[in-house]
């Protein structure tokens, strides 16, 4: 019989990925994981897939091949319109009737598959697979039809004619004919998979590479509750984790660099009805503020990630689905990564976007697809049907998109909607045309209007803004090729977590500072001792703030500020190792301080909090200790749970020696302790007594960074903030270079590392040509910056 042979149908494992022009990429793939990634403990479902020349059968049984080159001939000479074309193609498919050998061979398959399986009439999924599908140049994301929860062999006969139809939907032609792919030359292929009930459970899109910044050492990972449609489809704004490959080998480690909670306001589930064997349902309120995934679910999936990324050799695109509440996790799809494993020689050019004037109020903000910007007018569209509404080059506005939206994408300047996640099909498809985009921003479609004048930024990390009015924006190149190493390392200063990965491609030696105050500011918001102490509160706007933020956190708020600031650092650290990342303390000033929800009550009001209450001074104080143990909770976190060792911690502010010692014995109350698990710990040198007495300084850390800004204000009397002394101001003044010059000295005598952190070798290149003479070990810039400090300290180690 035919199905003994493999003519025209093939179990899973029977199929390799050299099987693609038989059973396209998405079936070859499977069987590829099923054959060969078992032994690695990745689980998936079993199932069989139809063969390109069952689909040729189909279609020389019924007559109509003829027919079809005829249509695609009429279309391509403009005989006919598309749709017109689509829905012509469409019929022949769904008004044919199956070859016999097809129908007993697909019939005896799912019949084989109950036995294996235990049940008479399993659910399965049925999926179409082209010939010239998941190929390194085409996605043809979401281009052809799958059907979910399909049972019984009639309904699945009828499943899989619908697929062969859906070769020809109007935009799978559309796309073939952009991608200059024959119409007529690719056969279709149906993968018959056991359904996992991640109906009661959940599923979602797993990437081994960070799908904006193409950083290949994160898998990315978005669930939502229910079958998968609704993540693809961008329905629902998923969960996003992202996890450190490097880590993973260690079973003892936890590196979850980021845990992003979606609004999966409704899930996919199972209908009785069939014709309509899924439905959607909303979410309940639990359901909404609950991950997925545990921990340990997020780092089983990203471990198998890796393993299929390494067995592929290049970054893959996978779909995972959990089997019910409790039940196991599985791999149902895998594809190569269309995007940045295309970038070839390009990946050694960095582009960098800024929007400058011209930027007014933030009008909203979304998850940023691509690390472009672009001003232009708004055209919102509510459906792909008023497409003939939409004016080429404006910036798309619309709830969300599937594959009906591509030829108006493909007119668009940028892309704006109000559902959706990283990996939705309005992400994938603004990466390969490359759009910027900024997906799942609730509200555009209520915000927004069409011909409002607007700017959509991705260039400022992982969040997409949309600013009021048309900005200037400027682009820049930069080639990170021939950047030897230097005597001299160059490092980089970096707050946001969120643009960590932005910058991963530059040579960069390490990150030279890492300000927790934007941590704070921007990921928590919170007082650290409105956390310790929340139920003493009197603010009640405060409280109820806090309580709104901390939700998921009831039980230990505190367990809020640790996790979110643990996961800030990790972001930065993981961007740069195992090269160092220098991570400074809190140092807000006291008005800063009480700038955060529920700070007001925990705060001094200073007159000068420049050189008030900052500080080492802060972290034993009975005032803050309690703050101060949350700081040092979460690096220890961030150290010893996660794994990266690479982070330094720094010491701000730190007036005398007396005082440093009892920071560090706070700290090792902590479990934060000098030595311990290789921890090093550094001071910033921003004080004459930095300088004046470095050599007992150096008894007590590892290293020091100079603060330039606070070490020139301090030596030479002026406030950096007064416009009537800005004259004076001056980094380079002779005073100063001797407290720089000395401090170098003293710290190399004493076998201590020395850095500066700040913008005057950036600004100045005869400053930075100070600092290399005098035998500073590092100097750390803006990232926007790196590249010409690096070329100058080229020069001057050349002695050019």
């Amino acid at each position: 019989m035919a199905t003994e042979n493999g003519r025209l149908v093939r179990n899973f494992e029977d199929i390799r990925m050299r099987d693609g022009p038989i059973v396209g990429g998405k079936n070859a793939s499977l069987g590829e994981m099923i054959n060969t990634l078992g032994s690695e403990e990745i689980a998936v479902p079993p199932g069989f897939a139809t063969t390109a020349q069952a689909y040729w059968d189909y279609v020389d049984a019924n007559g109509i091949r003829d027919t079809m080159a005829d249509l695609i001939a009429d279309w391509q000479s403009g005989k006919r319109n598309l749709g017109e074309t689509g829905k012509a193609m469409r019929r022949l498919f769904l008004r044919g009737s199956w070859p016999e050998d097809a129908a007993n061979s697909i019939r005896m398959a799912y019949r084989t598959l109950a036995a294996r399986v235990g049940v008479r009439e399993p659910s399965v999924a049925v999926r179409s697979s082209a010939t010239a599908e998941d190929l390194p140049d085409a996605s043809f994301a979401g281009q052809l039809e799958s059907y979910l929860n399909v049972t019984g062999e009639a309904a699945l006969l009828d499943a899989c004619r619908r697929c062969y139809a859906s070769l020809f939907t109007d935009r799978a032609i559309s796309y073939r004919q952009a991608k200059d792919y024959d119409q007529m030359g690719i056969a279709l292929s149906v993968g018959v998979q056991r359904m996992v009930r991640s109906d009661s459970g959940g599923s979602g899109v797993m990437f081994s590479i960070d799908t904006e910044s193409g950083f290949d050492q994160v898998v990315l990972i978005n669930a939502a509750w229910g079958l998968g449609e609704n993540v693809v489809q961008g329905a629902v704004t998923p969960d996003e984790y992202q996890v450190f490959k490097q880590l993973l080998s260690n079973p003892q480690l936890r590196p979850i660099v980021s845990k992003k909670l979606g609004d999966k306001s409704m899930k996919m589930i199972y209908s009785d009805d069939p014709q309509q064997p899924t439905h959607n349902v909303p979410t309940s309120k639990a359901e909404r503020a609950a991950f997925v995934l545990t921990d340990t679910e997020i780092l089983q999936l990203a471990r198998w990630a890796c393993t299929i990324e390494s067995h592929y050799g290049s970054p893959m695109d996978m779909e995972w689905a959990k089997d019910g509440a409790d039940g196991p996790l599985y791999i149902v799809q895998a594809r190569p990564e269309t995007v940045h494993s295309r970038r070839g020689d390009a990946a050694a050019r960095l582009h960098t976007y800024k929007v400058g004037h011209g930027k007014g109020r933030v009008l909203t903000t979304g998850v940023s697809v691509g690390e472009a910007a672009v001003a232009g007018r708004v055209c919102l569209l509510e459906s792909a049907s008023n497409q003939e509404q939409f004016i080429d080059g404006s910036i798309l506005v619309t709830p969300t998109t599937d594959p009906d939206w591509v030829p108006i994408m493909k007119r668009a300047a940028a892309i704006v909607t109000d559902h959706g996640g990283r990996t939705s099909h309005a992400a994938i498809v603004s990466r390969e045309l490359g759009l910027p985009a900024v997906v799942g921003t609730g509200n555009a479609t209520y915000v927004l209007h069409t011909g409002q004048a607007i700017t959509v930024s991705c260039a400022e990390g992982d969040t997409g803004f949309v600013y009021e009015g048309q900005a200037e924006i400027t682009a820049e190149t930069v080639d990170l090729t021939n950047l030897p190493a230097l005597r001299t390392q160059v490092m980089i200063n970096l707050a946001n977590p969120a643009a960590a990965y932005r910058w991963w491609r530059l040579p960069a030696d390490g990150i030279g500072l890492a300000r927790m105050e934007f941590v704070v500011s921007n990921a928590i918001r919170v007082h650290p001792m409105a956390l310790v102490h929340f139920d003493r509160l009197k603010n009640t706007a405060a409280k109820e703030e806090i309580a709104r933020l901390t939700k998921g956190y009831e039980d230990d708020r505190c367990e809020y500020f640790v996790d979110r600031l643990a996961q800030g650092f990790a972001a930065l650290c993981a961007s740069v190792y195992p090269r160092p990342a220098i991570l400074r303390m809190s140092d807000f000033k006291t008005n800063e301080y009480a700038g955060l929800i529920g700070g007001a009550e925990f705060e001094l009001q200073e007159e000068n909090p420049m050189i008030g209450f900052r500080g080492a001074s802060r972290y034993y104080s009975p005032r803050y200790r309690e703050g101060f143990a949350l700081e040092c909770r979460a690096i220890r976190r961030l150290r010893d749970e996660m794994g990266f060792t690479n982070a330094i911690v720094m010491i701000p502010f730190c007036r005398t020696v007396g005082e440093a010692q009892r920071v560090l014995d706070v700290m090792a109350e902590t479990g934060l302790q000098r030595g311990r698990n290789g921890l090093q710990v550094y001071v910033m040198c921003e004080i004459p007594s930095n300088v004046i007495l470095a050599a007992q300084f150096a008894e007590c850390f590892e290293g020091f960074s100079i603060g330039s800004n606070d070490l020139t204000q301090l030596t030479l009397g002026i406030d950096r903030d007064s416009s009537e002394l800005a004259d004076l101001f001056n980094e380079q003044d002779e005073a100063v270079k001797w407290m720089i010059a000395q401090a170098i000295k003293v710290a190399r005598e004493k076998g201590c590392k020395i850095g500066i952190c700040g913008q005057a070798p950036s600004d100045h290149p005869e400053f930075a040509q100070f600092l290399a003479d005098a035998g500073i070990n590092s100097i750390s810039v803006s990232p926007d910056s790196f590249i010409a400090v690096k070329r100058h300290l080229m020069k001057v180690e050349q002695g050019v």
